[in-house]
């Protein structure tokens, strides 16, 4: 999952860098071009990284369902179910 991270994230962060860059080559102030950058990369990003955004969704669903089944198993082992019965 953390791979899946990295790149969704650097892949937005680099959007943002070019788009910037671009703005100042033009003549703006940086700071204005970084808000417009931000501003802009956002919509812009959902279009063009959908497989990773699709990816990071699906990595961040299958851990949540690890985690939610290590929850149960816990919680069944504190009740003290075995395997779905109750110790007596």
């Amino acid at each position: 999952m953390a791979l899946a991270i990295v790149l969704y994230v650097g892949a937005r962060l680099v959007v943002v860098a070019v788009l910037a860059g671009v703005l100042v080559a033009v003549g703006l102030p940086l700071l204005v071009a970084l808000l417009i950058a931000f501003v802009v990369a956002l919509p812009l990003s959902l279009f063009l990284f959908r497989g990773l955004r699709t990816r990071l969704a699906a990595e961040v669903d299958a851990a949540t369902a690890t985690r939610r089944e290590r929850r149960e198993r816990l919680r069944a082992e504190l009740r003290g179910d075995v395997d779905g019965e109750v110790r007596e």
